[in-house]
């Protein structure tokens, strides 16, 4: 089956007074995608999220989800919609089966598909050995969990989940993260995060939001394969006669293109000093570092060049404006 498009969002921009935290931005999100919503805190991923959901209203542009637009059609879209903010808004006073009886029936769900829906929700959410639990008694993980049958309750298309594993640990972050793949075979999902290994882990596409600005929108892969020409090295250095210049290190290798970027990484007891050695776009870094050293008495203990990561990808795209402001300041 083609998949089509559920989402479409057009110019949209949010303004609090004179600051602008969403700032015209366009994408679209096809039925039974995962979209990871990418970016730095305050990069303006919970408004955007917020204006999908029809919590805020946008200051221009356009959301249309299916045949639907906010903010003429805003009580339809919710119905279509499952949301779990950052913190999962639940009655700590209540049990969790009794909470989620309470949200079956505001949802209107058939009396008679109530404990169906349960019984379900408990299976694919890992709530089981919990639903007699009272919610104050829960972790922070399971309040996670229980947030996300709450937002599944009246089997929505469209999940959109903010942060849905911030301040969890390891452990519960993989459990959340199979859970949301688990709904991603059926559902639409939208999902915000800073975590750079839970996008990559768990969505099929990334935004990368900066500013209120989407600076890249592809695939994982895409995303490592299209970026810009740049070498990440480490290199060891050491010397059996005296210590290393670290300044004169830096700049023997710096010597080779004003653009490299050199920093020291650690300094072992026993003289060796590892730098970390960014070269963009110069031919074969490796071999000019290499005759650069070779002409000093310096020893290589380590040379190795590192794969692109999307921690270096995000890194870039979301310091290059501030890079941009500091030149023009000075």
């Amino acid at each position: 089956m083609t998949a089509v498009t559920q989402i479409e969002v057009t110019n949209l921009k949010k303004n609090y007074n004179n600051f602008c935290a969403v700032d015209k931005i366009n994408f679209k999100v096809k039925t039974g995608e995962i979209l990871g919503l990418l970016g730095p805190n305050g990069a303006g991923k919970t408004t955007t999220l917020r204006m999908l959901t029809g919590f805020f209203e946008p200051s221009s542009g356009n959301i249309k989800i299916k045949n639907l637009k906010i903010p003429e059609d805003t009580l339809k879209i919710k119905k279509l919609i499952g949301y779990l903010p950052e913190s999962a808004p639940l009655y700590h006073n209540m049990l969790v089966f009794d909470y989620l009886v309470y949200v079956a029936k505001i949802k209107e769900i058939a009396k008679d598909r109530i404990a169906d829906k349960l019984k379900e929700l408990s299976s694919l959410c890992g709530l089981s050995e919990i639903m007699h639990k009272p919610v104050s008694e829960l972790s922070k993980g399971l309040n996670q969990r229980v947030g996300l049958a709450h937002a599944m309750i009246s089997d929505p298309e469209i999940l959109i989940l903010d942060e849905p594993t911030s301040g969890l640990d390891p452990n519960q972050i993989v459990e959340i993260r199979k859970i949301i793949k688990n709904i991603g075979k059926e559902k639409t999902i939208i999902l915000s995060t800073h975590i750079l290994s839970e996008a990559e882990a768990t969505c099929d596409r990334i935004l990368i939001i900066d500013k209120g600005k989407i600076v890249a929108d592809d695939t994982p892969k895409n995303l490592k394969k299209n970026a810009k020409t740049e070498s990440y090295i480490t290199l060891s250095l050491n010397n059996t006669n005296h210590d290393i210049d670290v300044e004169k290190a830096k700049d023997i290798i710096k010597s080779i293109d004003k653009s490299i970027i050199v920093k020291v990484e650690n300094r072992s007891d026993k003289g060796v000093i590892t730098f970390t050695i960014i070269a963009s776009n110069i031919d074969d870094p490796m071999k000019k570092i290499y005759l650069a050293i070779k002409g000093t008495d310096y020893i290589i203990s380590e040379f190795k060049k590192e794969s692109q990561s999307l921690e270096n990808i995000f890194h870039k795209l979301t310091t290059e404006g501030l890079q941009e402001v500091q030149q023009e300041d000075k």
